[in-house]
């Protein structure tokens, strides 16, 4: 059984109460006629039909309770039902129209009492006028209260909704950096044990120390990979994000990452190198990793160029070589997908493609001013 609700109970309390007074005003001297049942009895359905018609309930309850006390026998408070009229009709947003209902029948009350007979003294009047501004005054409030929580909540909710969008974004960084780490490091290091692996099987009968030192290598990068997964494990471990963390490739280490690569390369550095902005210096050390890492993998070569400029507030890095390769993709591969990642996440650039002349061609330019937050 559906329950009635809080405003339906309130009128019916009001029928109750007013009802009862109009029988106990039987017992006064005035004899009662047919408008006193009909005018209580058409303000107690207006009042029942508040909610969903306040303004036609109000303008009925009004020329009811007016036509009841002049005409009507008895002196019941009928009256009660147009103040809960108008708190009503200004709860529901009709308050212009609660305030020009008021001064209208304060008005015709005023004229009426002008004349021989009077139903109300001043005192009363005043009474009666103080009830409506209190009533159409409490219904304006309470609206006003309710529409502010209604904001406040909205906003809540609205600032809710933006701090889960923003924790999802960030994990979603957090994500594609760990992914490309991981790539970058691991992926490098492991296709280096695989290829000093292949040289010792290949040479271990005929040329033992050539097996030795491929041997030896793999023991070196194996322990180097174990120590880049325990750093990236230590990464996520990480309470305060903001904790720093030292990078483990630097331009000041491209001795180590060229001799790492297993390839012959050619190396070409100009301008400083040194004292640059940290996440720079990792970007630009993490895409000559897997630049040569791609030679290893798919030039067909064991040869390659790096040049690394500084110049007009830029790091230019190229890695070239002029194996026969493989077809080019368009750059679909993760590796390229996250040189450029780290490039463009940096405000720069990175370009991959084969060379006219034959072999394969990474260039990145990462600038040294980076963006602000707000820019």
């Amino acid at each position: 059984m559906r329950r009635p609700s809080p405003s339906t109970i309130v009128s019916l309390v009001t029928i109750a109460a007013v009802l009862a007074g109009c029988l106990l005003a039987l017992r006064g001297p005035g004899r009662p006629n047919v408008l006193d049942v009909v005018l209580p009895a058409i303000a107690c359905a207006a009042l029942l039909a508040r909610q969903r018609y306040p303004v036609a309930a109000l303008i009925v309850m009004t020329v009811s309770v007016a036509a009841y006390y002049p005409y009507a026998g008895l002196d019941g408070p009928v009256i009660v039902m147009l103040f809960i009229a108008f708190y009503t009709a200004a709860d529901r947003g009709h308050l212009t129209a609660a305030i020009a209902t008021g001064a209208a029948a304060l008005l015709a009350m005023g004229i009426g009492e002008t004349g021989a007979t009077r139903h109300v003294d001043d005192s009363m009047f005043m009474m009666i006028t103080g009830w409506v501004v209190a009533s159409i005054a409490f219904g304006g409030v309470t609206r006003n209260r309710r529409a502010y929580l209604s904001e406040a909540r909205q906003h809540a909710l609205d600032a809710l909704l933006t701090k889960e969008e923003e924790a999802r974004r960030r994990a979603s960084e957090e994500r594609l950096r760990i992914a490309r780490e991981l790539h970058d490091v691991l992926g490098h290091n492991i296709s280096m044990i695989n290829v000093q692996a292949s040289a010792a099987l290949h040479g271990i009968r005929k040329r033992p120390e050539e097996a030795e030192a491929a041997l030896r290598t793999i023991k070196e990068t194996s322990k180097e990979t174990l120590r880049e997964l325990r750093t990236t494990l230590g990464v996520l471990r990480q309470v305060d994000e903001d904790a720093p963390v030292a990078p483990a490739d630097s331009l000041a280490r491209v001795d180590a990452l060229v001799a790492a690569s297993g390839l012959k390369v050619r190396t070409d550095l100009s301008g400083p190198l040194d004292a640059l902005p940290t996440e720079v210096d990792l970007a630009a050390a993490r895409i000559v990793r897997e630049a040569l890492t791609n030679v290893s993998r798919h030039s067909g070569t064991d040869q390659a160029t790096l040049t690394i400029t500084h110049k007009s507030g830029n790091i230019i890095v190229t890695v070239e070589d002029d194996g026969p390769g493989a077809t080019y993709d368009g750059g679909s591969g993760f590796g390229i997908q996250g040189m450029r990642e780290r490039a463009t996440a940096l405000g720069g650039t990175l370009e991959a493609g084969p060379r006219p002349e034959g072999g394969f061609r990474v260039t990145a330019r990462l600038p040294l001013n980076q963006p602000t937050n707000g820019a």
